[in-house]
C-alpha cells in the first residue's frame, strides 16, 4: 500500500523515538489508553544511553524514577519495584526497570533502527494544503543500511540529548584544535573501574572542563584514583570564578546526594588532588609533544595535560525534524511555551512549573519533543517531569482533554536534577528526620479547573 493510500485514521500507531525512560513510559501510557505505540530505538537494547553511564549513581531514588503506568504494565509479570529509598545506578535503572518494561512491550519496541527523518506524508515543510489531515511519515535506517518508511498518527520524540555533547569552546563551537585532538578528549564521566579507562588516567594529568554535577563526579572519581596512583592530578577548568555556590549546598543541601557530591569535589581541591583554574574560557587546543595545552580567550595557556574531559552539557539533535514545523525558543532550543519555565538562569529543575501537552505543542500538530529532548540545552531535568509530560500528551492523543490539562505530579521543590551522584550507601542519602529528604508537603492549585498537586518542601 502506498503512503498516499494509507487512511489518516486512529488505527495508525503513535511512533515513539527512543527506548529510554521517557520513551518507554510514553509507550506504557499509550497502551493504558488503548492506543498502539511503536518504539524505535537506535541501540541494541532498552536504555542504551543510560547504559553508557551505568557506573554512575542517580540523585533520584527508585521511588522517583519509575512511571505509574509502566508499573501497572509490569505488575502481572511479577516485577516488584526495588526499595523506593535506594538510589540506583544507571546500570540498575536499565537492567531492573527499563529492559523489563521493554520486554513486556514486546514487538512494540524495535531495536537497531535510527530515525533519519519525520515529515507529513506527501507534504514538505512549505506546503500548507491539507497538511493537518495527513499522517506522518517516519524514515528509518537499520544498522545494515536498509531504509524503511513508516506512517504514524503522531510522533513522540524521546531521543534525548546524550548523542550530542557540547564542545569545550567557550563560544559553543569546538575550540581550535579540538577535533584533531579527539584521541585525547572524552565527553563523558569515565568509569575508572574499567581497566582501560583507569589506565588512561592513572598517573597522568587531566583537565576537567565544566561546573555541574558531571564535573563534580569526574573530580571525585579522579581524586579517588589519585589516592591510589601517584602522579594523578586534575586541572579543573571553570569559565567563572569560585563563589559561595560553586560546590552546591554542601551539608545544607536539602538533596543530600547532591550536597555530598559537591563536598566531594571541594575535598578534591582542598586535598590537592585537583587545582581550580578560574575564568578560563577555552579558545584553542595546542599540541606539546604527546600532551595538550589549553589556550584561553585572554591568551592564558594551561600547563600541559595528558587528557581532557569535557563536561559542558548536551544539546538536541533536530536534524531529522527539519521537515516538520517546530516552535522552538531561540536560546534553549526548547518548545517556546516551555522555555521560560526551564530557563537555567532562573530555575532549578525543582522550581519548574509542572507542564504537559499545552507547553509541549508545536505549530505542527501531533509531534512532541519530550524528556530531556524537550529541555533543549537546559541542563536540569527530572524523570518525574518527563513521566508527567507523556501522561498528558497521551491523554490528549486519546481525546481526553480534561486529563491532558490536569496536573498530576508530585515534584520535589528543589528538584532531583539531571546528572548523577556518587552515593553507594543508601542510608547516607536519607535525612535524620522522618526517613526522607523532604519537609512536609504543601498542596497547590494550579490552572483553571486543575486538580491540586503536592509539592514537597525543600527536597
Amino acid at each position: 500500500m502506498s503512503i498516499n493510500s494509507v487512511p489518516t485514521t486512529d488505527q495508525l500507531p503513535v511512533v515513539v523515538i527512543g527506548a529510554g525512560p521517557i520513551g518507554l513510559a510514553a509507550a506504557a501510557h499509550l497502551v493504558e489508553r488503548g492506543l498502539e505505540p511503536l518504539v524505535l530505538e537506535a541501540g541494541p537494547s532498552a536504555g542504551t544511553a543510560v547504559r553508557d553511564w551505568a557506573h554512575v549513581r542517580l540523585f533520584s531514588p527508585w521511588a522517583e524514577v519509575t512511571d505509574p503506568a509502566a508499573e501497572k504494565l509490569l505488575a502481572p509479570t511479577g516485577w516488584v519495584r526495588p526499595d523506593g529509598a535506594i538510589y540506583p545506578t544507571g546500570g540498575d535503572w536499565a537492567e531492573q526497570y527499563l529492559q523489563p518494561l521493554a520486554d513486556v512491550l514486546g514487538d512494540k519496541v524495535r531495536y537497531g533502527v535510527t530515525v533519519t527523518g519525520v515529515a507529513r506524508a506527501g507534504r514538505d515543510r512549505i506546503v500548507d494544503a491539507d497538511r493537518d489531515e495527513q499522517p506522518f511519515t517516519v524514515h528509518l535506517q537499520s544498522a545494515d543500511g536498509h531504509e524503511e518508511r513508516l506512517t504514524a498518527r503522531a510522533v513522540i520524540d524521546a531521543s534525548g540529548t546524550w548523542a550530542i555533547p557540547s564542545p569545550m569552546g567557550a563560544d559553543g563551537l569546538p575550540a581550535l584544535g579540538e577535533k584533531t585532538a579527539a584521541d585525547r578528549i572524552a565527553y563523558r564521566v569515565p568509569d575508572l573501574k574499567d581497566p582501560a579507562a583507569r589506565a588512561r588516567y592513572a598517573g597522568r594529568r587531566t583537565a576537567v572542563i565544566g561546573s555541574g554535577a558531571s564535573a563534580f563526579t569526574a573530580l571525585a572519581y579522579l581524586a579517588d584514583l589519585a589516592k591510589e596512583e601517584p602522579g594523578t592530578h586534575t586541572a579543573w577548568i571553570l569559565r567563572r570564578g569560585i563563589g559561595a555556590n560553586t560546590f552546591g549546598g554542601g551539608d545544607a543541601d536539602q538533596l543530600p546526594a547532591r550536597g555530598a557530591l559537591g563536598l566531594r569535589a571541594k575535598e578534591a581541591v582542598e586535598a590537592g588532588h585537583a587545582s581550580a583554574v578560574t575564568g578560563f574560557r577555552t579558545q584553542a587546543v595546542d599540541r606539546d609533544g604527546d600532551q595538550l595545552v589549553l589556550v584561553a580567550e585572554d591568551g592564558r595557556r594551561l600547563d600541559p595535560v595528558d587528557e581532557v574531559i569535557v563536561l559542558t552539557g548536551f544539546r538536541p539533535d533536530l536534524s531529522f525534524l527539519s521537515e516538520v514545523r517546530l516552535g522552538l525558543d531561540e536560546r534553549l532550543q526548547a518548545p517556546t511555551a516551555l522555555a521560560p519555565l526551564i530557563d537555567p538562569n532562573v530555575h532549578s529543575c525543582g522550581t519548574v512549573y509542572p507542564h504537559g501537552v499545552g507547553e509541549l505543542s508545536h505549530p505542527e500538530q501531533g509531534v512532541y519533543l519530550v524528556g530531556m529532548k524537550s529541555y533543549g540545552r537546559a541542563p536540569t531535568f527530572l524523570a518525574m517531569t518527563g513521566y508527567e509530560q507523556v501522561r498528558s500528551i497521551t491523554a490528549a492523543l486519546a481525546g481526553d482533554q480534561e486529563a491532558a490539562e490536569r496536573v498530576e505530579l508530585t515534584l520535589p521543590e528543589t528538584g532531583v536534577c539531571g546528572g548523577a551522584g556518587l552515593y553507594d550507601d543508601p542510608d547516607a542519602t536519607q535525612s535524620s528526620e522522618g526517613g526522607g529528604c523532604c519537609a512536609a508537603p504543601a498542596t497547590l492549585q494550579i490552572g483553571i479547573g486543575a486538580a491540586p498537586i503536592t509539592t514537597t518542601g525543600g527536597c
